[in-house]
């Protein structure tokens, strides 16, 4: 049974609030189009609703810019876990997880489709850092060296054809005609649902959206 995003983020905060103290990185995972930010979104505002220190990481700032992509021909494939500059995003995560300081990092502007450097910044004294992302729990290196750092996980549950109905709305959002946006998530978005479908780790909660 699917339940909304904020009845998803209430689960969500019941699990994590049971968590040890110290900081806390919680990884939010799925594949694209299950609704992860929106949760990760809920969950931050619940959180400071109660009075504790709660900021969202996005993985999306690491996207390899589009001129790299296409010089490596993947520019089709963007969005694949190949397009992220998954070490740069794996010792974000380990500085987060160790240091004792605040942490500049990037964020992806979608309206831009491009990667802005240095534009936010997380405090050293937050208490949960919400991660949310398409590879967090996944399996292939380097990917996998993230497993150590997660106080703990939560993956976000869509069918197939729920994830596809979000995609085409998504894209035709961006502009694109309803034939493209098609294209778009049959040869590029399915391929990687099912890629982190059949890739990702059992993580401690499952929410199904």
């Amino acid at each position: 049974m699917t339940l909304p995003p904020d009845r998803l983020a209430q689960k969500a905060l019941d699990h994590v609030l049971q968590l040890p103290g110290g900081r806390k990185l919680i990884a939010i995972a799925g594949p694209p189009g299950s609704g992860k930010s929106t949760i990760a979104g809920h969950l931050d505002h619940l959180l400071q609703a109660r009075g504790r220190t709660s900021a969202v990481v996005p993985m999306d700032g690491f996207h390899l810019d589009n001129a790299l992509l296409k010089g490596r021909g993947l520019l089709d494939r963007k969005g694949a876990a190949e397009t992220f500059d998954a070490t740069g995003f794996c010792h974000l995560v380990q500085r987060i997880a160790t240091g004792q300081q605040d942490v500049v990092y990037p964020v992806f502007d979608r309206h831009r489709d491009i990667a802005i450097a240095g534009a936010a910044v997380l405090p050293e004294d937050v208490e949960f850092v919400i991660f949310e992302g398409n590879y967090l729990v996944l399996t292939a290196d380097p990917w996998h060296r993230l497993a150590k750092f997660w106080t703990s996980t939560i993956w976000i549950e869509a069918s197939n054809k729920e994830l596809e109905g979000r995609l085409v709305a998504r894209w035709v959002g961006e502009g694109y005609s309803d034939e493209d946006a098609r294209i778009k998530v049959t040869e590029n978005d399915l391929r990687n649902c099912q890629f982190i479908q059949s890739h990702s780790r059992l993580c401690d909660l499952v929410l199904p959206c």
